[in-house]
């Protein structure tokens, strides 16, 4: 069989975690037929093929045809399990702050892909922290032995709210992918499924005390409205003087419609406008129920 050029020689270096061929074979589809690219997991175990989006296989191995066995070859071990595959996010709020500083850190700390973007930690989907994120459960699923770690700069470039970091906390745990963090008082490595629980303990429990802050904060400030004279909720659209001219109207027997068609709310959204006939009715039913509670 012909050499086969770069980079589909190194791909079939490995045996694949897909379709299991073995090393030295193109990758085959589920029919039993030569593959027209190799699956990902595969070549993602190569590290120069890692930034890839798909090696396609090359024509003299028959994409389409039937899969036969390749010729024997010596198999490559992936890297040896105690280097973990890096996986770096760097990140800063504004175009106005830099982001070389956390590029230069996480390059020597030796993460290989680095992701980064300048994004606020409001915006709810960042693009480049999802990329590493499906990066990392990529490596993780295609060399389940290995060390994954995702590597950020400093606590506060992951997110800045505790629901948030125990999101991420969970996602991490769920595939297993370490965190580690090169500066700040919570430097270092944690496995989640380790040693590390704590840390991500200490997110829910962060999760859990501002969810309650915020509660009482709300209560706090809604009572101090009350004591004030202000109310929340949805402003009224009749207030009493309104509501005391549609009954003198009403008792003039005029007609509902034309009440409401004299009527004008003075605030809000619709001010200016007439109230609808519902309204007008709902009105004059509160108060018919109020003067039988009283008699």
């Amino acid at each position: 069989m012909p050499e086969l050029a770069e980079p589909a020689t190194a791909v079939e270096q490995f045996d694949c975690p897909t379709c299991e061929v073995p090393a030295g074979s193109a990758c085959r589809t589920r029919g039993g037929k030569v593959a027209p690219k190799y699956h990902t997991p595969r070549f993602m175990l190569v590290p120069q093929l890692r930034a890839e989006l798909e090696v396609k296989t090359p024509a003299d191995r028959g994409p389409g045809r039937a899969w036969e066995m390749g010729p024997a070859i010596d198999a490559v071990t992936p890297e040896a399990a105690t280097k973990p595959t890096r996986v770096g996010y760097a990140r800063c709020s504004t175009a106005q702050q830099e982001l070389q500083s956390q590029l230069d850190a996480l390059q020597e700390a030796g993460c290989d892909p680095v992701f980064s973007e300048k994004i606020s930690t409001r915006i709810k989907v960042r693009p480049e922290f999802t990329k590493a994120m499906d990066f990392a459960r990529t490596i993780k699923t295609a060399v389940p032995h290995r060390r994954v770690i995702l590597t950020v700069h400093e606590m506060k470039r992951l997110g800045r709210g505790a629901a948030e970091l125990l999101a991420i906390a969970e996602s991490l745990r769920h595939h297993d992918i370490e965190l580690e963090l090169l500066t700040g008082p919570l430097q270092g490595v944690y496995d989640p499924s380790g040693h590390g629980a704590a840390l991500f303990a200490f997110f829910a429990g962060m999760a859990e005390s501002e969810r309650e802050y915020i509660r009482e904060k709300s209560l706090e400030g809604q009572a101090s409205a009350r004591e004030r004279g202000r109310h929340g909720g949805r402003p009224k659209v009749v207030d009493d003087d309104m509501a005391a001219y549609a009954r003198a109207l009403r008792d003039q027997n005029v007609p509902v419609p034309e009440i409401a068609r004299k009527l004008v709310i003075p605030s809000g959204k619709n001010k200016g406008e007439h109230p609808s006939v519902a309204t007008v009715y709902r009105i004059l039913a509160e108060d018919t129920g109020a003067t039988e509670t009283t008699a």
